[in-house]
C-alpha cells in the first residue's frame, strides 16, 4: 500500500483524507440513516473523486509533460506512459473509496427505506 502511494505522488494525501471522511459519514449513514446525512454523503463524495481528479491532472502535468520533453527522443513514449500510469493511481484510489462507501450507505439507505414505508393494511 506504501508503494501505491509513493507511486500516486503528493495527490494521493488529499485523497485519502476526503476519502476516509467519506467512509466515516458513510458508516454513519449507516448506523443512523437520517435523511440530513445525504447531503454531506454526497458532497464528501465528490470532494473524492474531485481530490483524485486533481492529483491525476497535477502528476500528469508534473510527470509526463514535465520529463518528457528533457528526455531521450527515444524514450519520450516510454515517459509519457510511465507518468500517465502513476497519475492513474490517485484515480483509482478516489473510485475505490467511492465504491466503498456507496456499498456502506447503501446499508443506511436500505434501513431507512425500511423505516420509512408506509404500512400495509
Amino acid at each position: 500500500m506504501s508503494e501505491f502511494f509513493k507511486i500516486g505522488g503528493w495527490g494521493m494525501f488529499p485523497t485519502a483524507f476526503f476519502g476516509v471522511l467519506l467512509l466515516g459519514v458513510a458508516c454513519a449513514y449507516a448506523v443512523k440513516p437520517e435523511r440530513r446525512w445525504t447531503p454531506l454523503l454526497l458532497a464528501t463524495s465528490l470532494m473524492t473523486l474531485l481530490a483524485g481528479g486533481l492529483g491525476f491532472v497535477t502528476g500528469l502535468m508534473a510527470t509526463t509533460l514535465g520529463g518528457a520533453p528533457s528526455a531521450d527522443p527515444d524514450h519520450r513514449m516510454l515517459i509519457s506512459m510511465v507518468g500517465f500510469g502513476e497519475s492513474l493511481a490517485n484515480v483509482a484510489l478516489a473510485l475505490g473509496l467511492c465504491a466503498l462507501a456507496t456499498l456502506v450507505g447503501m446499508v443506511g439507505a436500505a434501513r431507512l427505506a425500511t423505516r420509512t414505508r408506509p404500512a400495509t393494511a
